[in-house]
């Protein structure tokens, strides 16, 4: 057996580090002069670049790397001389001190510089430069940064990363160990980023029973949040059951007990327990036992009652449009826009107008934005208030545009608060005539209700989406099923397409495509093909035409305009590996340009970037997941990143912050939904197999305004055309309305 070693040194950098396991490798300066620095490797949760670490763990040797220490465990030592301690406090370790502070403070306190931080942090105010506000934040960084350090050596026994350490360190401050010790599964619900699993781990490590009921009932909570994950409103009692027990590994007899306590509880305070529900199932519409966690119950029952509140309304906030002389209203419409609208257009329009609640659906190049433009011109030339919005800010840049009138996203709107209550609601609703919504398809259930809780009594509603593309990354199917047979909501599908619109490649492969037949992908000049069977290769093909080809071709800005849309995440030709190819090739790594490693993501100024949760705290308004942006500062002494939004918005990030961003050079398709780019670029590969559905590729094509690029397999490609979504999500939003 290879002995126990010691190594000290001063972590020098950090090249690797997975975000979830915190294995990491690092260079360590073990201070022997030669100008060599030590490969380390392991588990180094927490360390810092300029931390002086005491490394236990044993020598090996890697045969492409060379000799090696494998970190078994490790513990900070406070380094002891002057250089020691200026490396250490300039590295970034504590916000506010750059190397500029450091060297400061150190010449005036010397070797006593870190006993003076520690215990009379006031004293810092001696040191020329630096006054009380900076002062007070250097001692609070301090104590803020030794406090995380207890709690990661208590959390690196059960393998949680740095960030999620931070994060729970943030959110219950000094009781963070107790409720760690005492409370794990607490942790799932109340910390973002821990699910189930970690909080599992946890409890295992502090030694809750394998059987306990506490487990059990937390079990259950995660797989029905998975399931709303995965677009599920409830999920039948027998399948909830089955994926409890084989989550857990216990008794199915002591999951049946958990949910019936689940149950119990439903009607108590904080919403902890879960409801019971007969309704129709999904597939066949037998009944099942539906169990629901409790706010996308609350919120299916709420949104069924306040549409129909809304369509059997006796007020009407446009009762102008009731005897209107249609025919001179369209006339004088023509005129104002200078095109004559089609039939089923005509219909949508009346439609909107007359109806207290209406959808208008179809494809591309059906006109379904002309005909917006042209109620929201009627209603306007009545006098109507108008409001506009979309769930995404470029799709509200885009419906403001076209009808020259301020649309903003939903969240805005609504003035989503902390904890997603919103500033307008039933008792405080929009002033507003008529409210017309874009980009309806991506409306999940929860957002759905708080929206059309905000509509006053008499106002019309219109929401226009392509209901053929993916429902929304949230749980409900909204759009799908206020369109459903039976659904009391009036309804308009636009089929026809326009002329204009027939020699667009990208609008009529559109249509084949949902319509299962394969795009047509020669003698195009906006829809091509790469064709490439091998997965990894056609992985470095996309990037290839994304950054290079389609800039030299078409004059197009890789970063602005051009977006890599990926089936998946994983894999050679998903949207993690092709970030990181991209990044390679539009923002490479340059000695001036400042940048950040976190986990294993590196950020530079210029990258493109998504948010990948909602929170509410940020911004104006919260910054939602799916805004995208790009990093325009990055600032070392306050260790924050700026990212400039696609809504214009300069949004601040902590360093410990950023894992709510990840690079947006490739993005998946479902995060795609409701923006619109000039040049898509997809790749579709055998390696997506079971990704490949009809309305994925589907959504995809429709995301581009000028140029489509498919590079990887005909066989995939084919696969995708062919397979039409599997199954429904389970709601019962439409028997609700059919009630």
């Amino acid at each position: 057996m290879v002995q126990m070693a010691v190594v000290e040194g001063v972590l020098e950098r950090i090249t690797y580090a997975h975000e979830e396991s915190g294995y990491t490798v690092a260079r360590v300066d073990t201070g022997r002069g030669s100008g060599d620095l030590l490969t380390v490797v392991g588990s180094l949760l927490g360390a810092q670049p300029g931390e002086s670490l005491r490394l236990e763990g044993r020598w090996g040797s890697h045969p492409q790397y060379g000799r090696q220490f494998t970190v078994e465990n490790y513990t900070t030592v406070l380094p002891a001389t002057i250089q020691g301690i200026r490396r250490y406090l300039g590295s970034g370790l504590i916000k506010g001190i750059g190397p500029r502070i450091a060297d400061r403070i150190t010449e005036h306190f010397g070797t006593d510089t870190l006993d003076v931080i520690e215990s009379d942090p006031g004293r810092l105010i001696e040191v020329p430069g630096l006054g009380p506000k900076r002062t007070k934040l250097i001692g609070a960084a301090w104590e803020e940064q030794k406090a995380i350090k207890e709690v990661m050596v208590f959390l690196q026994g059960v393998g949680v990363s740095t960030s999620i350490a931070v994060r729970i360190y943030k959110k219950y401050g000094d009781a963070s160990i107790s409720v760690t010790r005492n409370q794990p599964y607490r942790l799932a619900a109340d910390v973002w980023g821990i699910g189930f699993l970690t909080a599992d781990r946890i409890a295992q490590a502090v030694g809750i029973p394998h059987d306990s009921p506490e487990r059990v009932k937390a079990g259950l909570q995660y797989a029905l949040s998975q399931s709303t994950d995965q677009g599920h409103c409830y999920l039948p009692e027998e399948r909830l059951i089955a994926d409890a027990v084989k989550l857990l590994q216990v008794d199915t007899g002591l999951v049946i007990d958990c949910l019936a306590e689940l149950a119990a509880e439903e009607s108590g305070e904080g919403a902890a327990g879960v409801v019971r529900e007969k309704v129709p199932g999904a597939e066949d519409g037998q009944p099942v036992t539906a169990v629901y966690l409790i706010p996308f119950h609350r919120a299916e029952l709420s949104l069924a009652g306040q549409l129909k509140r809304l369509l059997g309304d006796g007020a009407d906030r446009l009762a102008a449009f009731q005897d209107v002389d249609w025919d001179r209203a369209l006339t004088w419409l023509a005129g104002r826009t200078g095109a004559q609208l089609a039939p089923e257009q005509r219909d949508a329009v009346r439609l909107a107008l007359s109806s207290k609640v209406a959808v208008l659906t179809g494809g591309p190049g059906c006109g379904k934005s002309f005909t917006v433009r042209s109620v929201v011109e009627l209603a306007r030339a009545k006098g109507a208030k108008v409001v506009l919005a979309a769930p995404t800010g470029r799709a509200a840049k885009r419906l403001s545009e076209l009808t020259g009138a301020e649309a903003s996203t939903v969240h805005r709107l609504l003035e989503l608060k902390p904890g997603g209550d919103a500033a307008y609601d039933k008792d405080r609703p929009l002033d507003a005539d008529l409210v017309v919504v874009d980009e309806a398809s991506m409306l999940d259930l929860l957002l759905a209700n708080k929206l059309v809780k905000a509509v006053p009594p008499g106002a019309h509603l219109l929401l226009v989406g392509d209901v053929d593309q993916l429902p929304s990354v949230g749980a409900g199917e909204v759009l799908r099923d206020l369109l459903a047979p039976g659904s009391p909501v009036p309804a308009v599908r636009l089929t026809r397409i326009f002329r204009q619109a027939q020699q667009s490649g990208v609008v009529t492969n559109a249509h084949r495509i949902n319509s299962g037949a394969p795009p047509i992908t020669h003698g195009m000049t906006d829809f091509f093909l790469f064709p490439e069977e091998d997965t990894e290769e056609a992985g470095r093909l996309t990037v290839d035409v994304a950054a290079r080809r389609i800039p030299a071709k078409f004059g197009l800005d890789p970063r602005r305009d051009v977006q890599v849309l990926a089936p998946m995440h994983r894999g050679p030709a998903g949207a993690g590996t092709l970030n990181g190819l991209l990044q390679q090739a539009i923002t490479p790594a340059r000695p001036e340009l400042p940048e950040k490693r976190f986990g294993g993501r590196v950020f530079r100024v210029g990258d493109k970037v998504t948010q990948v949760r909602n929170n509410y705290e940020k911004g104006q308004n919260g910054v939602f997941n799916g805004t995208v942006g790009v990093v325009t500062g990055l600032d070392a002494v306050e260790q924050r990143l700026t990212v400039r939004t696609d809504e214009d918005e300069e949004v601040g990030y902590d360093f410990d912050e950023l894992d709510e961003l990840a690079h947006a050079y490739a993005v998946t398709i479902h995060r795609s939904q409701g923006s619109e780019y000039p040049a898509v670029v997809i790749p579709v590969t055998t390696g997506a197999w079971m990704m490949l559905q009809r309305n994925l590729l589907y959504t995809a094509v429709t995301r581009a305004k000028r140029l489509v690029v498919l590079v990887g397999s005909r066989k995939a490609l084919g696969q995708a055309v062919r397979t039409v979504s599997a199954g429904r999500r389970c709601t019962a939003l439409d028997h609700r309305l059919g009630m």
